[in-house]
């Protein structure tokens, strides 16, 4: 099974997506927009960047934790992932987005 982008609201009116892999898992998830044509913007930048590896930022936080960011063009964050035990299973999450995020499918949970 294909993976998917679910479009949802927040409790404060904001728009925001997730990527899901196929299994369901959570790979991506997008900032806080404002309307829902931005983010609809944000997932067709996903569509675009997500198979390019040089749109990854790769880190690692304070606690030792690993995780990612996909950027824009504009190097602007489209979206981030959980964070990781390990840099394999980051690397692992990463290769998920490039797997998935060429989706054109999106389940609208507004």
């Amino acid at each position: 099974m294909n993976g998917w982008f679910d479009m949802n609201k927040s409790k404060a009116d904001d728009f925001y997506f997730v990527l899901k892999a196929g299994n369901g898992e959570v790979v991506l998830t997008s900032e806080m927009y404002e309307s829902k044509p931005s983010a609809d913007k944000g997932i067709a930048s996903v569509q675009t960047n997500s198979s390019d590896d040089a749109m990854y930022e790769r880190g690692t936080s304070s606690d030792g934790k690993f995780h990612f960011n996909l950027k824009a063009a504009n190097h602007q964050v489209i979206g981030s992932s959980q964070r990781y035990t390990t840099a394999e299973s980051r690397d692992a999450g990463i290769s998920s987005v490039k797997q998935n995020g060429n989706s054109k499918t999106v389940k609208d949970n507004t």
